[in-house]
């Protein structure tokens, strides 16, 4: 099985210097390790021929973020599997041999994730995975381990594997035919959430989402757009309103959507009262760009089977969260 480790990277070059080494160290003998360069204007590049000759280097054009970024580069690498990892990521040693036997031997799955943590606090999940990720009915993602900001200590209580409904996209394992059966990730998404939307779609047709708690990685988080910008949050609600757009099945759809609508205005609310402004202009302008961009993701709607109307592991993790104080997933149903 030949495996494909691909690190995108825009002007990167410290996060490159600091977290180059333990995935060359641990990974060298079972992938073949790649950075795909999104138009740089920093020395990443020169860094890399320096100190990693060993180092594939795939220089993309323009910085189309990380959908386009990851779809252009992907067309240029032959291998079984593509190991989409975060610039911020640092892997452990025998990292991806759990992943690979995952693969093996379950010839469905589609796509894997191994365990995040965070590199900051390692004794904790990470925000941007975790244990694996699941939506709610309305499409609100969360995470085994991760519940809104809510971080779950790791105590050994998610180190076996089972099937999750999305796989991070800070370290995103996807076997490169169905990558390309499915036409990658959605270009429009720019960033953030593109890696539900294509998991989605995987699973509508018929394929399932892994996660490999055998295998460890710690995630920095925030290393190119930090939790506290109000664009992130832009991106999110939008994206998240796009991946219902495009995959929810149509019995559900009008009343996901008008619900969701509802719940993001609360949330906008939420930000006024705690004198966070501009994030609550985020989710106006999230909205705003969502109405301009409706026709054309209801139009992707014919690319995909819509096969899974089970989608959901709660009705509203909002409700279960927010108004029942529910913290941890086991207490989620």
């Amino acid at each position: 099985m030949k495996i494909a480790i691909v690190i995108l990277n825009w002007n990167g070059r410290q996060l490159l210097e600091k977290f180059l080494p333990s995935v060359v160290k641990y990974s060298c003998d079972d992938a073949t390790i790649y950075v795909a360069d999104n138009n740089s204007d920093d020395n990443s590049i020169e860094f890399l021929e320096t100190a990693y000759p060993e180092i594939k280097i795939i220089k993309n054009k323009t910085n189309g973020g990380y959908a386009k970024g990851y779809n252009d580069a992907l067309q240029h690498i032959d291998a079984d599997v593509f190991a989409l990892v975060n610039s911020d990521i640092e892997v452990t040693k025998d990292w991806l041999k759990p992943i690979i036997k995952q693969f093996k031997e379950n010839k469905n799955t589609a796509a894997i994730q191994p365990k995040l943590l965070d590199y900051k606090d390692k004794s904790k999940f990470e925000y941007a995975g975790a244990a694996g990720g699941f939506i709610d009915f309305m499409g609100y993602p969360y995470c085994k381990g991760r519940i809104f900001s809510e971080l779950e200590i790791d105590e050994n209580q998610y180190d076996d594997s089972y099937d999750i409904f999305w796989a991070s996209g800070a370290c995103f394992f996807i076997k490169s035919a169905v990558f390309h059966q499915l036409n990658g990730f959605d270009e429009d998404y720019f960033s953030h959430q593109e890696e539900i939307d294509l998991c989605w779609r995987i699973q509508n047709e018929g394929y399932n989402i892994q996660y490999v708690g055998a295998s460890t990685v710690y995630h920095v988080g925030g290393a190119t757009l930090s939790e506290i910008n109000p664009h992130k949050t832009f991106l999110n609600f939008r994206n998240s309103l796009f991946n219902i757009s495009k995959n929810v099945s149509k019995r559900f759809l009008f009343f996901v959507i008008l619900f969701r609508l509802l719940l993001d205005g609360l949330a906008g609310a939420k930000f006024l009262v705690e004198l966070k402004p501009k994030h609550t202009w985020a989710i106006i302008k999230a909205h705003f760009s969502f109405y301009v961009k409706l026709p054309k993701m209801l139009a992707k709607r014919k690319n995909t089977s819509l096969k899974k109307t089970n989608y959901y592991h709660c009705f509203s993790i909002v409700l279960q969260h927010f108004f029942l104080r529910r913290n941890k997933f086991r207490d989620i149903h």
